[in-house]
């Protein structure tokens, strides 16, 4: 049974996810405060980690940043704040989604389903090879890490994914809107711009100048491509 951190302090609202979160056969503990929250967050096990950003005692951006700095697990953002700089903000800290309150309880469980498995697909045996190497970037993708010219680097779960399934499809122009689809495995059209972040995310990691790419090169009105 995959184990689900939910930091939220409005107990009616965290009743409520962690009584549909259940009833999808998850388990779920909840912790009200930031500062305790981010305690358990690193001192625990978690397959997934719900956190609210507008916390009392520490923001939901700052829980986040740190969690990142150790874990490589998929973290989902909710606030009531539906401008653009926050959500770009939260995954440019290394969050896997952003949800927008109000929203549906059985959209936060088909979210969290979607990033599991995803999670799961690409971090299990595939009968592929378990390593891949190119323009000396070595990707294990048994223990999900990524080694640049011998260096290991650390990438947030969707960085991995995205980056990962790049170098899968080699000189393939793909769209936004595909990885968003193959990477995220959600169908909400108005999140693809978060593949725009994860892309400049990767090439300031993988490219020795990110401002010209010579890897994870843009095609114009298409998409991109990783040219091996």
């Amino acid at each position: 049974m995959k184990k689900i951190l939910l930091i939220e302090d409005e107990v009616s609202i965290a009743e409520l996810q962690k009584d549909y979160l259940e009833l999808s056969n998850f388990s779920v503990e909840i912790q009200h405060s930031g500062e305790l929250g981010l305690k358990q967050a690193l001192e625990e096990d978690y397959d997934l980690i719900i956190l609210d950003i507008m916390l009392p005692e520490i923001s939901g951006f700052e829980i986040c940043k740190k969690i990142r700095e150790v874990k490589n697990i998929p973290i989902l953002l909710v606030s009531a704040k539906k401008e653009d700089i926050d959500k770009i903000r939260g995954l440019g800290l290394g969050a896997d989604d952003y949800i927008t309150k109000p929203f549906s309880p059985n959209e936060l469980v088909a979210r969290v389903k979607a990033h599991l498995a995803r999670y799961d697909r690409l971090s299990g045996g595939s009968g592929l090879a378990t390593t891949i190497n190119v323009h000396g970037i070595s990707i294990d993708k048994i223990a999900r890490k990524v080694y640049i010219n011998g260096e290991y680097v650390i990438f947030t779960t969707k960085e991995f994914d995205l980056l990962a399934f790049l170098v899968m499809h080699p000189n393939q122009v793909l769209s936004k809107e595909q990885l968003f689809e193959r990477v995220w495995g959600l169908d909400t059209a108005a999140d693809v711009s978060t593949v725009t972040v994860h892309i400049r995310k990767l090439r300031e990691k993988i490219e020795r100048d990110a401002a010209h790419p010579k890897y994870l090169e843009t095609v114009w009105g298409a998409g991109y491509r990783f040219n091996v």
